[in-house]
Order: C-alpha cells, then structure tokens, then sequence
C-alpha cells in the first residue's frame, strides 16, 4: 500500500490521488472491455494501493463499468468512496446525448446504485454540456431533482461537472456542492480562478483529461522536465496538478495495472520551483 496525501468530498475522506473508471469499458467507452480479467485486476490493485476515490458513470458502457467495479470490489471497503455522473446517456453511434430531464436524472441515479450495488451513492455530479465543452444555461431543473433524491437520502453529496463559473454559483445558489469536475490541466488552464475560489470554500476540483491539449512544443517542454526527474510526463503532469491547489483530487484512468502504478508515481513526485516555473509556461491562461 503506497502513503497517499488525503483530500475531502464533503464529510469524505479521500485519497487525493484517485481513479477514474472510464477506460475500464470497450472501445470509445462501449461495450465489454477485451480483457474482463485485467480490468477487475486494475480495480483492484487501486484499492490495494491504498487508492479511496474510485469515479464511473453508469452510462460507461453503459452500465458495464458499474457492474465490472461491483464485481470486483463489492463487499466495498468501509474507507472506499464512488463518485459518479448522471446528465448523458449513450447512443448506438457511441455519442453522449444529454440526459437531464428529471426523470432521466431519477433514473439514471437508480441504474447507478442497482448496478453499483449501493443503497446510497457517497456523490453525483450532473454532467453539463457537452463532449465539445461547458454550455451556458441554466442547471436549475435537473439540479434540483438530484437535491430531490438526496432529501430522499438516496445521495450523500451533490457536485457539478462540465460546467461554467456562472452554472457552479447557480448550483450553490440551491444547494450545497462538495465537488466540481472540469477539463484541467498544464495546456488548458481556464479554471484557475474558479479552483481559488472553491478551494477558499472547501470545494474539492477534480480536474478530467489531466494530459490533454498539448501542441508538440509544449510536449518537448513537459519532457525535458520529466527526463531531469526520471519520470513519465504523466507523473510529472499529475505531480504539478496536486501542487497546483491542495483542493485538486486526481482521477487518472487506466485499464492497465503497469500504467496504474506508473501514475501513482505522480503522487510522490517532488517538483522544485525550478521544475514548476517551466512548466507553468506551459499553461493557457
């Protein structure tokens, strides 16, 4: 079991280093996986690593991550904790239609907690937007029937995904949210304001794709910085982004055990201010 930093969902307790179930599904996040053993085996060394922040979806599959982390973890540790995403479902061509009328968000928080094999789920986040990014509008209606099944006690903690500064302020407006998730990372920076923000209010930032949107110029920079340190440039990534705010958990997906442990190097990383003052250059501001 490796030592990892903590973190809070709310009242949870979590291990800022996580992970995210996404790639645990088939091809484009259809499907069954190619190999049902190996993804069971990666749901199961996080946890042996000591690893308390697991995030799906049911529509990941759809259903079938749910059902891979209900195979391999169920009876679930007491420390473990699930988040999960409600506000899409999947489509035949493998697309992410908006699902976020209220009675899609009451069902698809059923599905999650048959499939997970929970009474309570410990978060939702609502997705917003769309696979191109946030959208502006309003949350208000399919916000509100999450708050709903959380009076119902069918939810601990609420949280908003994809999501603009203004939907997070609209969110808080009607109830309270421990977590927001957004596309975050070094080349893609346009949170860092909000991320101060909710880390003055004790609001976790998940941040998703925490490898995503470099040109080859900015990657020639991440690596010189990962060769000084005999890392991967993963590491390095996700090493910079818990420097960044003690408010940001980590969700790195993998369906590899190798590539689970090769990230989980990112934890224990140590980056000198050196090391950060280049890699923040690459940053999009």
């Amino acid at each position: 079991m490796t030592n990892l930093s903590t973190g809070s969902l709310g009242d949870l307790t979590v291990t800022r280093f996580g992970y995210g179930a996404m790639q645990l599904a088939g091809p484009w996040v259809m499907g069954p996986p190619a190999d049902r053993h190996g993804a069971l085996a990666v749901l199961r060394e996080a946890v042996d690593l000591g690893i308390t922040h697991i995030d799906t979806s049911d529509a990941y599959g759809p259903h079938i991550t749910n059902q891979l982390i209900r195979e391999a973890l169920h009876p679930y540790p007491e420390s473990l904790h699930i988040v999960t995403k409600v506000g899409a479902n999947r489509d035949a061509q493998g697309g992410w239609p908006p699902a976020r009328e209220p009675e899609q968000v009451r069902r698809s928080v059923h599905q999650n907690l048959e499939n997970l094999g929970l009474d309570v789920l410990d978060l939702v986040n609502l997705r917003l937007g769309d696979a191109e990014g946030p959208r502006p509008g309003s949350l208000a209606e399919p916000f509100e029937a999450l708050v709903e099944l959380q009076r119902q006690g069918l939810i601990r903690h609420l949280g908003v995904s994809n999501a603009t500064a203004e939907q997070v302020a609209e969110a808080r407006s009607i109830a309270p949210i421990v977590c927001v998730q957004n596309l975050y990372n070094l080349a893609y920076r346009q949170d860092d304001a909000l991320i101060d923000e909710l880390a003055g209010q004790g609001i976790a930032y998940v941040p998703f794709f925490p490898l995503g949107g470099f040109s080859p110029l900015q990657s020639a920079a991440l690596d010189a910085v990962a060769a000084r340190l005999d890392a991967t440039p993963m590491a390095v990534a996700l090493a910079w982004l818990l420097r960044r705010s003690p408010n940001i958990l980590l969700i790195p997906g993998t369906s590899s055990v190798a590539h689970l442990r090769e990230n989980l190097a990112g934890s224990e990383l140590e980056l000198s201010e050196e090391d950060v003052a280049e890699l923040d250059k690459i940053g999009v501001r």
